[in-house]
């Protein structure tokens, strides 16, 4: 299922919040808190870094709120402020952190036993080449395939042009490609 929220919810629980009603905040983080963290640790590779992120992101957001444009949808508005708070940190960190593998991992939605091993196993190879990919590319296909963004909102989110987000989704998806072809019998298709 789409992490992408309804809107409409989004819409009505920020005018409730800026009418005064605190507990609509707390509805908004728990809606966010998780695909927050996953597009945050994608970007970054680190799980404690993704954490402070997340943290960072809602006193942000608690902040700006009244900055907010309802023009534009919610998760867009929040998402693009994660993906800057994610790069900028990897700018003041300087370096890259290992793999955590305590993450979740994106895998297919089965609660069959017999692909599990199998999902796990294509998980890692996945993980594994993701990170490989430098930050950009990986932050235009983790919000194209993991966040389900459409072009038009990444564009929103990150600022590029349409063509550029383009051509950079059509590099970073045959670089995963090329990355993951020794795996292809697990099943992953980019």
């Amino acid at each position: 299922s789409s992490v992408i929220m309804d809107n409409d919810v989004d819409q009505a629980l920020v005018d409730r919040y800026r009418s005064g009603d605190r507990e609509a905040f707390t509805e908004l983080v728990i809606r966010y808190q998780r695909p927050i963290y996953n597009a945050a640790y994608w970007i970054l590779r680190s799980a404690d870094d993704a954490s402070d992120i997340a943290q960072d992101v809602f006193l942000k957001v608690a902040e700006r709120l009244d900055e907010y444009d309802s023009h534009h949808k919610f998760f867009s508005w929040i998402y693009r402020i994660a993906v800057n708070e994610s790069l900028n940190l990897l700018r003041r960190n300087g370096h890259q952190e290992c793999l955590d593998d305590e993450i979740d991992i994106p895998g297919p939605d089965s609660a069959n036993p017999e692909s599990l091993a199998t999902d796990a196993e294509r998980a890692r190879h996945i993980q594994r080449a993701l990170m490989d990919l430098s930050v950009n590319d990986r932050t235009v296909l983790v919000l194209r395939h993991f966040s389900d963004c459409s072009y038009e909102e990444i564009a929103d989110i990150t600022g590029f042009s349409l063509a550029k987000l383009k051509s950079d989704l059509h590099r970073a998806r045959a670089e995963m490609r090329r990355r993951i072809k020794p795996y292809a019998g697990v099943g992953y298709e980019v």
